[in-house]
């Protein structure tokens, strides 16, 4: 498994995931019960968080604005200005029978212990993952990850958007919802790879 040149990621289709539709963003106290009914049950979940950029010099880094969490047919997006939000994001990132797969998880909890006192449990940095797999020396972001596994070019255009705004327009929601959801089709896609190696073994 090689990572592609940006010439060659370029050429890919691009990365469709979820539709609108398909996504709930949590903005209130039935949303947030909405989302542990949905995804308590899960054994694996895509995890991302986005934070607000910093626009000026001497503005403070207030942490995570949007924590994000999918399955493979819908995702929950967590904005961290509702109480409400954290506490459900809260439930399902400590509990243990959840794997949550995401792209540099190491720099995502850090920031959630410190700022919002989450302290995520059953992670899978697919970065690493991925970082072995091709015998790379640096570690492998969401795009690469999705060009390598997938064969398809995941859009960035809201990657440097405000997401401490509210509320969030259409792209953010989509491009928020699809990065986590791009991490567990990539899970989901090695763990095939994997168990078909090993069935391939036996023959």
């Amino acid at each position: 498994m090689e990572r592609p040149t940006k010439e060659q990621t370029i050429e890919l289709p691009l990365y469709v995931g979820l539709d609108l539709c398909d996504i709930k963003v949590v903005e209130s106290e039935d949303d947030a019960m909405e989302s542990l009914q949905a995804l308590q049950d899960q054994t694996c979940l895509g995890f991302d968080t986005e934070s607000k950029p910093i626009f000026r010099k001497g503005e403070v880094n207030l942490g995570p604005s949007l924590i994000q969490l999918s399955t493979e047919s819908k995702a929950f997006l967590f904005p961290t200005r509702f109480p409400f939000a954290i506490s459900a994001a809260r439930e399902i990132l400590t509990n243990p029978k959840i794997m949550k797969v995401g792209f540099g998880i190491k720099d995502d909890n850090k920031e959630l212990r410190k700022k919002l006192n989450i302290d995520i449990v059953n992670t899978q940095d697919l970065s690493v993952t991925l970082k072995h797999l091709a015998g790379e020396k640096s570690s492998i972001g969401a795009r690469a990850a999705v060009a390598m596994v997938l064969k398809q070019r995941l859009g960035k255009g809201a990657q440097q958007s405000n997401w401490g705004a509210h509320p969030l327009k259409d792209n953010q929601v989509l491009y928020a919802a699809n990065d986590a959801h791009s991490a567990i089709c990539v899970e989901r896609a090695l763990r095939c790879k994997s168990q078909l190696s090993k069935g391939m073994a036996f023959i």
